[in-house]
């Protein structure tokens, strides 16, 4: 083994529940541990990154990841954590966002290369669902759980006892089907170990219980605890919404920028969960930042280490210089440039805009008429002049003279330009 699978995960603070004898199976053999992702988007977001880095780690540490995607169960909805129904997702939907969660996990976990032994595997379970009758089911599968140990797991006792509006059949089935999930992995592919978030520990161990009662093996379970931000709001959330792990939906610059922002006391914790330095690497980083948190160091390498896994080092480098944009007293072309439409508008998020004609930029306009008339970023022509006799003006972060002719060339990622009056009032003309 690369390394004690149980004990990295210890020192990082990533164990909530762990089965007895667990540890030591993982200490005696290459062992084929799986994680189920819920196909309910077509993408992952960084609430899914634990899962991911886990499979990492299964696999850093000489054992066998697979990704099981819930092609099945995703068709029912998962009640654990939930105080109400999930919506029913359509097969095309579905089909969607199972494409879409293989791609990005595919991105994190071999699945080609290395020894077949710890070779990864991603899985669907609608593959071996699809054939049962509802008959086959309840018979083959049903009759090995009662009731009773189904109404205890603490998902189903909260909703049955007055939390939200109730439980469906539906609902109710599901842990008996991820339950099956087990034992068929199990069974085909002598998987012992199913890793999940806290909340999941009820659906594990009636899985572990489903291969006991079914096969008379011996199956495990490991839960991580669910990672939360220090100020008690939703980890992963933003004001926009969910950070995702693809650019289409979140910027490389926006992904950057929340793990940089996080607290220290957050950071203090992500630096051993998000990435992959060792303790030694982890403890110096935290006791260098706390000799003098206003230099950031924990964040701004927690950010890196992130960014860098997830959008790869080129990206991250952007984002970075994107992040020192504001505080940035010159930016040459080149380095505008650099950036997209995109990341330019992420940065200046909030800012006041106005739009200016290419044909416009094209002939070329006056100063004065291009701060008051073609964009209204001053009010009048007198107050123009005032700005421009106080030297307080900028166009992309560069001083002109009271005889400038805005062109095209002014134009930064394509299609803007961004004005400046003072160090704080930013304004941005989008050329259409």
């Amino acid at each position: 083994m690369s390394y004690d699978f149980v004990n990295e995960l210890r020192w990082r603070g990533m164990i909530h529940d762990i089965m007895p004898e667990t540890e030591e199976l993982m200490n005696s053999e290459i062992v084929s541990g799986y994680i189920g992702f819920d196909p309910t988007a077509d993408s992952l977001h960084i609430g899914s990154m634990v899962q991911i880095i886990l499979l990492m780690h299964l696999q850093r540490a000489g054992h066998r990841p697979i990704a099981l995607v819930g092609g099945a169960t995703g068709m029912i909805g998962d009640p654990s954590g939930k105080s109400a129904e999930r919506n029913l997702l359509t097969q095309e939907i579905l089909d969607k966002n199972i494409a879409g969660v293989k791609s990005v996990i595919s991105r994190f976990i071999d699945f080609e290369g290395g020894k077949e032994e710890n070779r990864a595997l991603l899985v669907n379970n609608y593959d071996w669902m699809k054939d049962f009758t509802l008959i086959d089911f309840a018979r083959d599968v049903g009759k090995h759980i009662t009731v009773n140990y189904m109404m205890a797991k603490e998902s189903v006792k909260k909703r049955v006892s007055g939390e939200g509006d109730g439980m469906s059949f539906t609902e109710f089935t599901y842990q008996l089907f991820q339950g099956y999930d087990f034992v068929h992995l199990y069974k085909e592919l002598n998987c012992k170990l199913q890793i999940g978030g806290s909340d999941q520990w009820g659906n594990i161990t009636t899985g572990t219980e489903l291969v006991r009662r079914m096969t008379g093996g011996k199956a495990y379970a490991l839960t991580t605890p669910l990672v939360t931000k220090a100020d008690g709001t939703k980890f992963g959330k933003t004001e926009t919404g969910n950070i995702w792990l693809d650019t289409d939906k979140t910027s490389v610059y926006k992904f950057f920028q929340f793990w940089f922002n996080a607290t220290d006391e957050d950071a203090i914790n992500w630096i051993k969960i998000f990435t992959f330095l060792d303790e030694k690497a982890c403890n110096d980083l935290i006791e260098e930042h706390s000799k003098d948190p206003g230099f950031r160091i924990l964040q701004k390498k927690l950010a890196e280490e992130v960014t860098v896994m997830v959008h790869g080092l080129e990206a991250y480098e952007t984002a970075e210089e994107a992040s020192k944009i504001l505080f940035s007293k010159k930016v040459s072309m080149d380095q505008w440039n650099r950036f997209d439409k995109e990341t330019l508008l992420d940065i200046f998020e909030g800012v006041p805009q106005a739009h200016v004609s290419k044909a416009d930029l094209e002939q070329g306009i006056e100063i004065i008429p291009f701060l008051t008339d073609s964009t209204s970023f001053l009010s009048s022509n007198s107050e123009a002049r005032r700005a421009l006799k106080e030297n307080s003006l900028a166009i992309n972060k560069e001083k002109f003279e009271d005889d400038k002719i805005v062109r095209m060339e002014d134009v930064i990622a394509g299609s803007m330009i961004l004005l400046q009056r003072g160090k704080k009032n930013y304004f941005l003309v989008l050329v259409d």
